[in-house]
Formats: C-alpha cells, sequence, structure tokens
C-alpha cells in the first residue's frame, strides 16, 4: 500500500454529497468567519479610509500644483527690480547732493544778507553823522 493511500484526510470530491448537511462542519465554518470577521470588516474599513485619505491627498496635492504652477506664470511676469532699484538709489544720492547744495546756498544767502544789513547800518550811520556835522 501506498502511504497516499493510508491517508485519513478525505478529498473534497468525495465528500461532497454531505457537504451541506454535515452540521459540524456548518458550525466549524461559521465559528472560522465569526472570529476573522471583524478583523476582516476593520480592515477593510481601514483601506477605505486609506483611500479616502489619499483621495483627499491627491485632491490638496492638485490644488497645490495648480497654484505653484500659477507662482511660477507670475514670476516670469515680474519686472527686473534691480535696475529700477539702481536707478532709485542714484536719484536719491543726488537729491542728497542737490539738498546740501541747497542748504549751502541758504547758508551763504543768510550770510550774504548780514553782511548786507551791517554794511546798510554803517551806512546809515555814516550818512546820520554826516547829516549831523552839516546840520551842526
Amino acid at each position: 500500500m501506498d502511504k497516499d493511500s493510508d491517508s485519513t484526510v478525505t478529498s473534497l470530491d468525495e465528500n461532497t454529497e454531505n457537504f451541506c448537511s454535515n452540521q459540524t462542519r456548518d458550525i466549524l465554518a461559521e465559528g472560522i468567519l465569526n472570529l476573522f470577521k471583524p478583523v476582516v470588516e476593520k480592515l477593510d474599513e481601514r483601506i477605505q479610509a486609506t483611500r479616502q485619505a489619499q483621495q483627499e491627498l491627491k485632491t490638496q496635492l492638485d490644488s497645490l500644483s495648480a497654484q505653484l504652477r500659477d507662482i511660477e506664470k507670475a514670476q516670469h511676469n515680474i519686472p527686473e527690480f534691480s535696475d529700477k532699484v539702481k536707478e532709485l538709489i542714484n536719484v536719491k544720492h543726488k537729491v542728497t547732493v542737490i539738498a546740501n547744495i541747497l542748504i549751502s546756498s541758504q547758508e551763504r544767502l543768510a550770510g550774504l544778507h548780514k553782511l548786507i544789513e551791517k554794511e546798510q547800518r554803517r551806512r546809515q550811520a555814516l550818512l546820520d553823522s554826516a547829516i549831523s556835522t552839516n546840520i551842526s
């Protein structure tokens, strides 16, 4: 006899006729199903939640990608400011130089005005003294 023929395991083909009527097998199958059912349901829920989260993430990534493309397009349209900044710095320097020249000119004019007033007072004093000597 072969070892295979000594086996006590029955094949599915041999017991198909009493498969539906075997209560022990049904109870065992139901027990195994009830044992794995909560785990499978929990796993299924987590898979669905993961798929939902991945879909939301994909939507957010698409939105972010669109915003980045808009920013990139906007950056290409920005004029170069470095030349304009240099021009503004040069203009500021020129304005500062002109302001300093105007302050110096104003100080000189104030000095000239004082000298003119001084000269006018001296002449008035000479004129007054000449008049008073002629009158006396």
